[in-house]
């Protein structure tokens, strides 16, 4: 007797091998570049923030701090592969980085799949 896997995996396997049109895939450079923006922008704003009130040498370090912290966020966060996409995608939504309605275009699968995980991880 053959043992299925469990949904969760099934259902990673399955948004691993969605198919992307060349539509969908100009939508999600598209949000995916502007969410990344957004975020560096308002990273440079905090740098400047703290870089300002550095009056010790010492507070330098607390600024390598931050900026490396930052940047493990993003790289954490921004990765653009196709396989991964929809993941990004209801991450930034739950963040309020990205609206639904930001990734209108995109197919219905797509998208219910990215609602989905969006509300999982906001649970």
């Amino acid at each position: 007797m053959a043992i299925s896997p469990p949904s969760g995996q099934d259902s990673y396997s399955k948004l691993r091998q969605l198919k992307w049109s060349s539509i969908e895939r100009a939508i999600a450079r598209r949000c995916f570049e502007r969410a990344l923006r957004q975020e560096l922008d308002a990273a440079i704003r905090s740098t400047k923030e703290i870089a300002a009130k550095i009056r010790q040498p010492s507070e330098l370090w607390e600024l390598e701090h931050h900026l490396t912290q930052i940047r493990k966020d993003i790289d954490r966060k921004y990765e653009y592969k196709y396989s991964k996409l929809v993941f990004v995608f209801a991450d930034l939504v739950r963040e309020g980085k990205l609206n639904i309605e930001d990734l209108h275009g995109l197919s219905e699968e797509k998208l219910r799949y990215i609602r989905e995980r969006a509300e999982e991880s906001a649970a």
